[in-house]
């Protein structure tokens, strides 16, 4: 299967979408697009987001558009039927996993800590996302657990922003950062997409 790494393509934000309707999830993805990210994540925290990801992969088919915040099989079924082309979830356990290993796109199983690593890499998962990562020992602790688990990479989100993300893509170990910080809720409001195309294109540099 195609790992989340590969359909980064190089990318190095994960650019996460909340929106309050479909269209302005189409709105913030072409916001995106246009900054020449290929790969977006909507996070399943409000009605309208599995709208979004039928709407923006309509709207927009050169995107990648992935799910984030599921949190159990009824979910993850849901975000598939939506279209959804990876899973991000924000936490693991015994029966979320045995779901997400059957799931047909790559996925990226939230954790926190030494446990949840080791969890999720029993279960296969080479590629995590560290989350709240700020809340969870930040780089530091990345850094930390690179010589204990080689084999598994991450990608950071929940405090990360355009200030700490450098702290993170120095380390071997991440392969993204993730945020809101790029498309923040006074600019979706604002409906300024220029703001959000030009924080996506400062955002990405390597």
């Amino acid at each position: 299967m195609t790992r989340f790494s590969e359909l980064m393509s190089g990318q190095t934000l994960l650019p996460l979408i909340q929106a309050d309707t479909a269209e302005q999830g189409v709105n913030i993805a072409k916001a995106m697009a246009a900054a020449g990210l290929g790969l977006v994540e909507v996070v399943l925290r409000t009605d309208a987001s599995l709208a979004a990801i039928k709407a923006i992969k309509e709207a927009v088919p050169s995107l990648k558009v992935g799910a984030g915040t599921v949190i159990n099989a009824e979910i993850l079924q849901q975000a598939l039927d939506a279209g959804s082309d990876f899973i991000v979830t924000p936490a693991v356990s015994p029966s979320l996993l045995a779901a997400l290993k059957e799931c047909p796109v790559p996925v990226v199983p939230g954790v926190s800590n030494t446990a949840d690593i080791l969890l999720a890499l029993e279960a296969g998962f080479t590629e995590q996302k560290l989350f709240p990562a700020s809340l969870s020992g930040g780089a530091p602790f990345l850094k930390a657990v690179s010589t204990v688990f080689q084999s598994v990479s991450f990608c950071p989100t929940g405090g990360v922003n355009a200030q700490n993300k450098h702290e993170y893509l120095v380390l071997d170990n991440v392969i993204a950062v993730g945020g809101t910080w790029i498309a923040p809720k006074e600019w979706v409001e604002q409906e300024n997409w220029q703001a959000i195309t030009d924080a996506c294109v400062e955002a990405n540099k390597a």
